[in-house]
């Protein structure tokens, strides 16, 4: 049994199990399923309270696709709930990474 049927079969008893959903995700982008992989963490990012690991995820998956506008949007909104929900350590990623953004992919740029 490969990891992500471990973790699904782990999910049928708890579906609602944030670590677990976004351990797939995980395993998702791994084996190349980025699109499901983004509704999973789209899934975390909209959870009370939203999973703050998922959006520096989904704003990465993003920037491979790049959909740097989305991916932008996913890192405001992400700063804003690590910050209310007190976790520096995350904001601080995702601002690194939306500065590192910059002017990429802008129109005209």
């Amino acid at each position: 049994m490969s990891r992500r049927e471990r973790i699904e079969a782990m999910l049928v008893d708890d579906p609602q199990d944030a670590f677990l959903r976004y351990g797939l995700a995980m395993e998702l982008v791994k084996e190349g399923d980025v699109e499901r992989a983004l509704e999973l963490f789209g899934g975390l990012m909209n959870d009370t309270p939203p999973y703050v690991p998922s959006f520096l995820m989904a704003a990465q998956q993003q920037v491979q696709r790049n959909h740097i506008d989305e991916a932008r949007r996913v890192l405001r909104d992400g700063i804003e709930i690590a910050r209310a929900q007190n976790e520096s350590h995350a904001a601080g990623e995702m601002a690194e990474l939306l500065s590192n953004l910059g002017s990429h992919g802008e129109a005209g740029i």
